[in-house]
């Protein structure tokens, strides 16, 4: 069985990086990996487990291909010429390929994506099945050229029931239900920094994208601020800041350093440095708590049952993480109900409270919940 897995933004995203290596890990064929930034796959040793491809290539004004589009795009009005040129290495990897798996899991959360499109029906006129993988989608965008090219897969695998039963009330029928694969990630052994107290600290992730989508601006930050003074006044454990994302436009060391500047002095916050997602994985499974913003730094988090608060800003975060608790909704904190900072440290203290009863749910359900995944096949 040969695949290419596509568009994959570049290992930078630590939860693009961790959907790649258990897809690959999952479905056991010999994958190709079509990558935006191929450089931070090969910084991160993706190429280990499967084979590394820029997904486009630069468009050379003067070549004959070139020239061709050029015609198609002015004398035929095609006006996919130029991006299905750029797109060429992609389309030309996926030839015998047994099946293109679409691994962006939030590439139908946030509008129109016209290059995903145009790579899908490209794909399809070459006869190469289809699969969109571990997706989430959000309620309300599903029309138009997104149902289209939604209906044109051959499968749609949600990995959470929100997007589940979206999927379902737009009319689709190849839907099926399955956790994100990145619950199955392997959890490498990590250098632990000075100061982390293994099964006593408490990681913190915060993303640029969720402060982004706050109602209130500046109380989530407080919020974590106040959370932070908390654990240090009042309970014995350390605090791990915990970057997931680390690319220059969208990463979570600028929110973090600043809540690092401000603590460091006490010893006992930590600034974790960048490393690989499994690595990242067995920080976290080190952690007694967990609040994070990544969805993929939660999903770490709930595979090694360790008690989390995801701070919400999408479908993707919300169903999974009621699917993991069971449907309480009290386990996670959506950024728009954040209208006072002590509410991240009421949701916190709740976590506390219930943290033996969460961690004897988690050690009995996470096993049935991934050994779903068994029965996933391409």
């Amino acid at each position: 069985m040969k695949a290419i897995l596509y568009p994959h933004g570049g290992s930078g995203n630590h939860g693009c990086e961790a959907i790649a290596r258990s897809s690959v890990q999952l479905t056991g064929a010999d994958c190709v990996l079509a990558s935006s930034s191929p450089e931070e796959d090969f910084r991160y040793h993706l190429d280990t487990c499967c084979r590394i491809i820029s997904d486009r290539r630069q468009l050379e004004r003067f070549s004959l291909r070139y020239m061709s589009a050029s015609v198609k795009y002015r004398l035929l009005r095609d006006l996919d010429a130029y991006d299905r040129l750029a797109f060429d290495p992609l389309l030309e990897a996926a030839r015998g390929c047994d099946a293109a798996l679409s691994i962006g899991g939030d590439n139908y959360c946030y509008g129109e994506n016209s290059h995903l499109y145009l790579i899908n029906r490209e794909l399809r006129k070459m006869r190469i099945p289809t699969v969109l993988w571990c997706c989430s989608v959000s309620q309300g965008m599903i029309e138009g050229p997104m149902l289209e090219d939604l209906r044109g897969y051959d499968r749609v695998v949600a990995r959470e029931s929100i997007s589940f039963r979206t999927l379902r009330a737009a009319g689709l029928k190849n839907v099926e239900l399955f956790p994100d694969p990145a619950f199955r990630l392997d959890r490498r052994q990590s250098v632990i920094p000075e100061g982390f107290v293994d099964g006593n600290t408490v990681g913190i992730n915060l993303s640029p994208l969720l402060l982004h989508h706050e109602n209130e601006k500046g109380n989530t930050l407080q919020g974590i601020v106040e959370l932070i003074g908390y654990i240090l006044r009042e309970t014995d454990m350390q605090v791990a800041l915990i970057p997931h994302v680390v690319w220059a436009h969208n990463d979570d060391r600028l929110p973090l350093g600043g809540l690092f500047d401000r603590f460091k002095d006490t010893g006992r916050v930590l600034m974790i440095e960048d490393r690989p997602a499994e690595e990242i994985k067995d920080i976290i499974a080190r952690c007694r708590f967990m609040v994070a913003a990544r969805t993929h730094a939660c999903i770490a988090a709930y595979s090694s049952c360790v008690p989390t608060l995801a701070l919400g800003y999408s479908e993707k975060s919300r169903g999974i993480a009621m699917d993991v608790m069971s449907g309480d909704p009290s386990f996670v904190l959506d950024v728009s109900d954040i209208n006072y900072p002590g509410i991240i440290r009421e949701a916190f203290m709740h976590l506390v409270d219930r943290e033996r009863g969460i961690k004897d749910h988690l050690r009995t359900f996470m096993p049935d919940y991934t050994g779903r995944l068994d029965d996933l096949r391409i």
